[in-house]
């Protein structure tokens, strides 16, 4: 019992630090966690989407936070990059973080999401069906080679 809780709870960490700007993964040990018959498919792919889901929640918040600094000279981006940004995001919407699962490409959307003042609720219905489909995939693969 004790075992099976470790399992979810550190597919939980893993999910939610790989949906930041650190450099982790959570697929491969959603896949090994999956080969384990005394575990949920249903609960890891649950507690994967809810940690990545949370995970880019910070990095949302961290974008919205960061705004306020853009005329600092630290400030991770230049103004015409950050204008760029903008364009991008206008452009291709909300919507576009339909992407928010893509390796590279993802975790930085999310913060840029929350620099353009994306609201919260839609921000985070587009992201959930984003991984929790991603989620869903990699368990129906990984099931189907067992």
């Amino acid at each position: 019992m004790l075992m099976g809780m470790f399992a979810y709870i550190s597919l939980f960490a893993a999910a939610f630090a790989a949906a930041t700007l650190l450099p982790m993964q959570s697929e491969a040990l959603l896949a090994y966690r999956l080969t384990d018959p005394a575990l949920s498919a249903w609960a890891l792919i649950g507690m994967a989407t809810l940690g990545n889901v949370l995970g880019s929640v910070v990095s949302w918040v961290c974008g919205r936070f960061l705004r306020r600094y853009q005329d600092r000279r630290w400030f991770p981006v230049s103004a015409a990059q950050l204008q760029r940004a903008e364009q991008r995001y206008h452009r291709y919407g909300r919507w576009s973080l339909l992407a928010s699962w893509v390796p590279i490409i993802g975790d930085p959307l999310t913060v840029v999401a929350g620099l353009m003042r994306e609201p919260i609720w839609s921000f985070m219905m587009i992201v959930t069906c984003a991984k929790f489909l991603r989620y869903l995939a990699i368990a129906a693969v990984t099931l189907a080679w067992l």
